[in-house]
């Protein structure tokens, strides 16, 4: 904070000597009839320097027009941060319900398929209402991997642990 006002002050006294010229052949720069020079005074307040604020020059001097010097110190970085950690939250939350939405329905088919493979009488078409819950559970994986949620290759994982114990089943009933 300090380097910065330090930066300001020194800013503000380069301001001093600079004045515009109306051509740029002429060398008297502080004489020149259409520009009046730029100043800056000695009285610079350290609170404005420091928020952010433009500085106030001396008001004592007559007959001149004045505009402040303005010296940004950081102050966009803090608002671009909140924001930041903003857009990190909801995509946190954004995320966490997609996940969650994922492991569900990998969930509800494992159960199906360790009930379908205790059954000792297993018919062909109870693979049917398990396919339907696969074919649910791939949607939701693939769009989680679309959004960016999961990664390509955790998708492909999960969707491979699904058609393998799918697979066993059916291996284990002989259908």
């Amino acid at each position: 904070m300090a380097a910065t006002t330090a930066q300001c002050l020194y800013l503000s006294c380069r301001f001093q000597t600079l004045s515009l010229s109306s051509s740029p052949s002429s060398r008297s720069y502080a004489t020149s009839s259409s520009f009046k020079p730029l100043t800056s005074s000695s009285s610079i307040s350290f609170n404005s320097l420091s928020t952010g604020f433009s500085s106030n020059v001396n008001p004592n001097l007559s007959g001149r027009r004045f505009g402040s010097i303005v010296c940004e110190a950081g102050g966009k970085k803090p608002d671009s941060a909140a924001k930041r950690a903003r857009q990190a939250e909801k995509r946190r939350l954004y995320n966490k319900a997609r996940k969650s939405e994922v492991r569900t329905r990998m969930k509800k088919v494992l159960e199906e398929l360790d009930v379908l493979r205790k059954k000792t009488d297993a018919q062909p078409e109870e693979v049917i209402g398990i396919e339907k819950l696969i074919a649910e559970a791939y949607s939701v994986i693939d769009k989680a991997i679309q959004v960016g949620t999961l990664h390509r290759n955790t998708g492909a994982r999960r969707k491979s642990r699904l058609a393998r114990r799918k697979k066993a089943v059916e291996i284990h009933h002989g259908c």
